[in-house]
């Protein structure tokens, strides 16, 4: 979602995203004309009419679970977003009973939150939960 308009979306698509992901983005892209939902999540600068690029990771319930705010300059990175979706995706369906380290993958060992992990992370890690 950016302030761009659906036809500045479309251009970018065609021009440039198609040719570095086949097929072009596998999902639409919405417009905040007018940075209202910019101005909610605080990424909208009304001074300047631009939004900072900003991912915001919601769950089901509508609870923001996880975001960066970056400046225009900085890209963003996709498979980290994708990583962190699986990570709160399985902690969820856990119900809190896993939780996932830094780097973590499916695949790869989570930790068991509770009192005897306090103090003792250090134990539990291992080159599995490592990032590649």
């Amino acid at each position: 979602m950016s302030i761009d308009s659906m036809f500045v979306h479309k251009m970018w698509d065609d021009n440039e995203l198609s040719k570095m992901v086949e097929g072009g983005v596998p999902f639409p892209m919405l417009s905040d004309a007018g940075g209202k939902v910019g101005k909610v999540y605080g990424v909208y600068d009304e001074n300047a009419g631009v939004e900072a690029r900003g991912r915001f990771i919601i769950d089901p319930d509508g609870v923001v679970q996880g975001y960066e705010v970056l400046t225009p300059p900085v890209g963003r990175n996709v498979n980290e977003t994708f990583r962190q979706v699986q990570a709160f995706q399985l902690v969820r369906e856990t119900k809190g009973g896993e939780a996932t380290p830094s780097g973590w993958k499916p695949g790869k060992k989570t930790l068991k939150p509770g009192p005897d992990l306090v103090g003792n992370v250090w134990k539990e890690w291992t080159t599995d939960m490592a990032f590649d």
